[in-house]
């Protein structure tokens, strides 16, 4: 919803693609270093148009208040942000950024001046019915040509937030037409009921998708056995319950296909066989009991729904072949370790690993880690960035922060006969194309 009212410089389209919004186009300098954006001759919902001084104050106020998060850390990057004339504005960069244009259309970095979005709708919240109710803003406010009865190739898109269950009901009842967001919590609610297999579609989603570590005691003190944690879980039978075609388990990170001509030296056991890889870190385990006294039990937060259900499972059964009792926690009350599934902003390393700056989190990091990634923000060669980023993947796997599974899941529900819904690996889905109604 925050990117259909508070539109930024550009856009993200159904497939996934950069489209102009706020700004009607850009060139890039050579160097790569210079983003140089036309702004379209747009208006505030007021009336008042858009101008290139107000953005560039937008934007430098959206940096600011995203200091100290994860997207925060993405936008490192951007060096100084200039208002060349009424219509003209430019970013310049520390470094070369091929995914800078993808990054500055997330919906954070949406434009709101005087409490108005830059559109291209405008929301107006039915109470009684617990919904907003989003329009198009008429086409001369967006900077485009302007004709009459424009509002009659229009639609209004109606959206409720409702848990899971009660969002697949809807639909299945017929008062839905559209679910969106759905995560692996919430999953095999999609794959019951009178629901043909045409209406779920699931995203080839890019980001991360495993356990984060959030407890530094214990047996979770030392990252050896953080490891160990690691080297007992059966990807290849892990996700089994959920019946998703084309799923790919990772042991990474960083997925291996975002890395170009240097590569990170793999995890060593990962060439091992499971039964291997659970003697090993049995090993460890029983060591630690033994020198503690302790019985290794841990306990592991995840979100309400049928999908934690099915995966803690699969874990407390991984976990206990090495001797370890794991017990399930609601989200968010100080679990030792936590389901962790994000959707990756742009296809970079740089964002996996910024995922886990040690400013941003609770639980072991690696200050290291954080200080090479920083030093390839102003790496010119390519190999060099690469080379800091391979080495700072290294020094989270060695600190053991993260218990990869492999890419998230993100599902939703559609209904025959919906345009402007497409699957991507971003796992955002534009609401503005579902005003379009089909020809």
């Amino acid at each position: 919803m925050r990117a259909a009212l508070h539109g930024g410089l550009g856009a993200i389209d159904p497939v996934g693609q950069i489209i102009p919004a706020v700004a009607e186009r850009w060139l890039v300098t050579d160097d790569g270093l210079s983003y140089i954006f036309r702004l379209r001759n747009s208006q505030w919902p007021s009336g008042d148009a858009i101008t290139s001084g107000q953005v560039r104050l937008l934007l430098l106020d959206n940096i600011r208040r995203l200091q100290d998060t994860s997207l925060g850390y993405d936008l490192d990057k951007i060096v100084d942000v200039r208002a060349m004339t009424g219509r003209v504005i430019e970013i310049n960069l520390s470094s070369p950024m091929p995914e800078f244009l993808r990054l500055l259309a997330q919906p954070e970095l949406g434009l709101v001046h005087d409490g108005q979005g830059a559109g291209p709708m405008t929301g107006v919240r039915d109470e009684e019915r617990a919904r907003v109710r989003l329009v198009p803003m008429q086409p001369g406010m967006r900077g485009l040509p302007t004709f009459e009865e424009w509002e009659v190739n229009t639609r209004a898109v109606n959206l409720s937030s409702m848990q899971a269950s009660d969002a697949v009901d809807a639909f299945a009842s017929g008062e839905l037409d559209l679910v969106l967001n759905g995560r692996i919590t919430s999953f095999p609610l999609a794959d019951t009921g009178p629901l043909s297999s045409g209406t779920i579609r699931i995203d080839a989603a890019l980001g991360l998708f495993g356990l984060v570590i959030r407890s530094e005691e214990g047996l979770l003190a030392e990252a050896g056995r953080r490891e160990a944690l690691s080297m007992a879980i059966d990807r290849t039978t892990l996700m089994q319950p959920f019946n998703i075609d084309g799923w790919q388990s990772s042991f990474d990170i960083v997925p291996r296909g975002q890395w170009g001509d240097v590569l990170p030296e793999p995890i060593a056991w990962t060439s091992f066989s499971i039964e291997q890889r659970r003697s090993e870190a049995r090993g460890r385990v029983e060591a630690w009991e033994a020198t503690s006294g302790e019985e290794a039990r841990l306990t592991i937060g995840m979100p309400n729904g049928p999908g934690s259900d099915l995966l803690f499972r699969q874990l407390a059964r991984d976990l206990s072949a090495i001797g370890i009792e794991a017990t399930m926690m609601e989200e968010g009350r100080g679990a030792d370790l936590e389901l962790f599934d994000p959707v990756a902003r742009y296809a970079s390393p740089r964002w996996f690993l910024n995922q886990f700056n040690c400013s941003i989190r609770s639980g072991p990091c690696s200050a290291e880690a954080d200080e090479l990634v920083a030093q390839s923000l102003s790496a010119a060669d390519l190999t060099e960035k690469a080379t800091l980023l391979a080495q700072a993947e290294l020094e989270l796997q060695d600190a053991s922060v993260f218990i990869p599974f492999g890419a998230p899941i993100r599902w939703a529900l559609v209904r025959g006969g919906v345009e402007g819904f497409a699957e991507n690996p971003w796992g955002l889905h534009p609401l503005f194309p579902l005003s379009e109604p089909p020809i």
